[in-house]
Formats: structure tokens, sequence, C-alpha cells
């Protein structure tokens, strides 16, 4: 299918596979110490943490039923008192998979466009060589291209590095949500039209939610949040192993002798930035507030006392 390694070698398919999984994100045989729902509520965004379920794909493919999850879940939280604020976490997140797959059958022109219509108008001014950046995982963004080389090696992504790779490609890199809607259903091996879709809309800023276009992530603060110490960033740029915790999320910052000394040439060993975050994120903001101002206007003429139809 074009993956670097067959993603069956890490995540074999089947229903003995998927209930092994969820025994083992119980805290059952083959757990690592400490793992999976024990950790689930406070460590579930930290891409480098083992403690999410991994039943992704067997949720898409009916492997495992979403009620044998949950109720798994609640029996250990039952039976350990411990475990309650992580299953009640654990199975909000679980809602979400019947959230958009309800929005999709409501309305289902979401499949080709946005959920709020206006925003069909926006002017994506996005360029084709930043969309092939940001396939590749050559940004220049850490966090963005550790996420992006992640999907295309094993068909899978941490959610939390899917939301900051989505709203970098909406509100930092102007490009149409549907890109990359279409290149995550293309490589995902957990795919799923209603939840990629959701998840999609919801970070672009045109979906379910009331107010959702200010939210803008910044790929550099979001890296040094959830991936402190850069494990993960590490792990799918080597070229950045050798920079210290600190700047590992901002390679940019790092004087040049202190790059060279860690065997980093920006530009030949690792891309320099494409955009700045800054810059874009006053672009994008101007660019939904275009959309609302032209929403708004034919209403407000509409309401304006003395006018005739």
């Amino acid at each position: 299918m074009g993956f670097a390694e067959p993603p069956s070698a890490e995540r074999p398919a089947g229903e003995s596979h998927a209930h092994r999984r969820l025994q083992r994100f119980l805290g059952g045989t083959g757990a690592e110490p400490g793992a999976g729902l024990a950790r689930y509520a406070t460590e579930r965004d930290f891409p480098a943490a083992p403690v999410t379920s991994r039943l992704s794909a067997d949720l898409k493919f009916g492997t495992i039923g979403i009620r044998r999850v949950a109720h798994g879940v609640l029996e250990a939280a039952a039976r350990d008192a411990r475990f309650a604020p992580h299953a009640e976490r654990f199975v909000q997140e679980l809602r979400w998979r019947d959230f958009y797959a309800h929005v999709l059958w409501h309305f289902p022109h979401v499949e080709h466009g946005a959920f709020r219509p206006e925003f069909d108008a926006l002017n994506w001014s996005g360029t084709p060589e930043w969309f092939q950046s940001w396939c590749a995982g050559r940004t220049g963004y850490p966090i963005v291209d550790a996420g992006m080389r992640e999907l295309a090696a094993t068909g899978s992504m941490h959610n939390r590095v899917r939301m900051i790779v989505a709203s970098f490609l909406t509100k930092d890199l102007l490009l149409d949500w549907r890109r990359g809607e279409r290149w995550f259903m293309n490589h995902l091996v957990d795919g799923d039209l209603a939840n990629n879709n959701g998840g999609w809309q919801w970070a672009a800023g045109t979906g379910t939610d009331a107010a959702p276009y200010f939210r803008i992530f910044n790929p550099v603060t979001q890296g040094m949040r959830f991936d402190p110490n850069g494990a993960y960033v590490r792990q799918w740029l080597p070229e950045l192993s050798r920079l210290p915790d600190d700047t590992v999320h901002r390679p940019w910052d790092v004087p040049a002798s202190r790059r060279a000394a860690a065997g980093l040439t920006l530009g030949e060993d690792y891309p320099e930035r494409i955009v700045d975050h800054a810059v874009q994120r006053a672009r994008a903001l101007e660019m939904f507030a275009d959309v609302k101002s032209a929403a708004a206007a034919p209403a407000s003429r509409a309401s304006t006392p003395g006018r005739r139809a």
C-alpha cells in the first residue's frame, strides 16, 4: 500500500488481537508498567507516552465493538476507583465517534463542504509547494514534521498531533481542509469518513463549534507542552536528536555554532521554516473575518429600517 513498513507488523489485525490490545490498555497481560488506562486522563495528549488504547483501527473495521470497549473501561473503574477519572475521560472521547457519525448522517453536505456553509467562501491562498512540504514532513516545524513522518511510516498518528498538523495546514499554510482530509484518508489505517471529516472541520474552524475560527495552534508551544523532552520529535526526526530539549521544537533559535556542534545545518539536514507562524496567524484571522463580515452583511441590510424589498 506504499507504507515504508507494513502497519500490520506493528498492529496485527483481527478480533483476537483487538481484545488483547484492550486488555493491555486496561492493565492486563502484556501491559507496560504504568501504561494505559491508569494514566489516560493526565497523559493522553503526550504522543511519546504509551497510554492510548491503539484501538481506533479495530473500532473502524469492527474487529471489536465500541460498547465492549466502553464496558471494559467502566468495569475496570468499578473494580478500582483510582481508574474512575481516566475511564470517564476515555468514554468521553469515544462519544466523539458517535457524534461525528450523527453529524454526517443528518448533515450529509459535510462530506464535500463546510458544516457551516458560509465558510465554503474562505479564500484558501496557500501554495502547492507548501502542501507538498506538509505532506513530506518538511515544513521546518518539528512537531508537524514528526507527525507527518509517523503517518507516512505507520499509517497512524497520535490524536494530539493530528490536531496540530491539521491546524497548521489550514491556519498556517492557509490550505483547504479538504486537501488534508483526503491525504489522511489515503494514509490512515483507521481512516473513517465521519471521524476524519469531523476532526478536520474542527481544526479548520468550519465545523460544529459555535465560534472556532480563532483557535489556532502554535506548533512550537504545542510541541513544548506535549513533547517537553522532545522524545516524540527525536523518534521521527533523528536529524534533530542532538539538540537540547529546550530548543528541539525551535531549531532556528539555536545559534549556528551550537547547531553545527549538534551536526545540524538548517536548509540541508533539516529545512528552514516555510512560513512564519505569527504572520500566518494574522492572515488566517483576517481570512475568517472577511467571510464572517460578508455573511453578516445581507442580514444587516435586510434589517435596515425603511428598506424596501
